[in-house]
């Protein structure tokens, strides 16, 4: 979790170095970004599950996996190994899907995967650690970093909610480059996280999202 004090002074910095974050900031209200703990390994696999589909089509096949595996609001790597693939490609997912989920859960099973060693990591390295999982970008990775190990200052040039909210602010909608964008980002740092947070807060008014 991060501390409000944290969050607070983020904010400060970021109202300080940018005008159009400090009116962001003002809409938007406090960011709740950290605000409770996300469990690392449901954090990826809820990232897998969701790649390349809407938001509705993510959540029904999610539901419908924890269903079968028999719990709520979690998935373990116990309770995903429990399934064999056709139980997950019953579930809405394709075969390559099904191999990611049980890869990351054997891995993490083994203890291959580490959490604790993750987080000793610096941000590069943790991502590099992530991205060569099967199934998971650098795009994941980062998110993964954001939403369950809290680093403040993490900035996806992949990410199309971030670079659309930036396109309007910025440039009038219209698109920025990639080194004009990430100069920009550059302007945030050192907590590019919680810019992100305002900036998907404008393109997803869906609070519950983004805690």
């Amino acid at each position: 979790m991060i501390e409000p004090a944290v969050i607070s002074k983020a904010e400060r910095y970021l109202k300080r170095v940018d005008p159009h974050m400090k009116r962001l900031i003002a809409s938007h209200g406090p960011c709740t970004l950290g605000a409770r703990r996300r469990d690392p390994f449901h954090v990826i696999a809820t990232s897998i599950i969701s790649q390349q589909l809407s938001v509705r089509a993510a959540d029904t096949i999610q539901a419908r996996v924890e269903v079968r595996a028999g719990v709520c609001g979690k998935l373990t790597p116990r309770t995903l190994l429990a399934l064999t693939p056709e139980d997950l490609r019953a579930c809405g997912l394709s075969n390559a899907k099904a191999r990611w989920l049980h890869a990351l859960s054997e891995a993490r099973a083994s203890r291959r995967l580490s959490f604790p060693k993750l987080a000793t990591l610096d941000d590069e390295s943790a991502i590099e650690v992530l991205d060569a999982l099967p199934g998971i970008g650098r795009w994941t990775a980062e998110m993964v970093l954001i939403f369950a190990f809290d680093r403040l200052d993490i900035f996806s040039m992949g990410d199309v909610g971030l670079r659309r909210a930036i396109n309007h602010i910025y440039h009038a909608g219209e698109k920025l480059g990639d080194a004009e964008t990430l100069a920009l980002s550059e302007t945030w740092a050192p907590y590019r996280s919680i810019a992100s947070w305002y900036l998907w807060r404008l393109v997803d008014g869906n609070l519950q999202a983004w805690v």
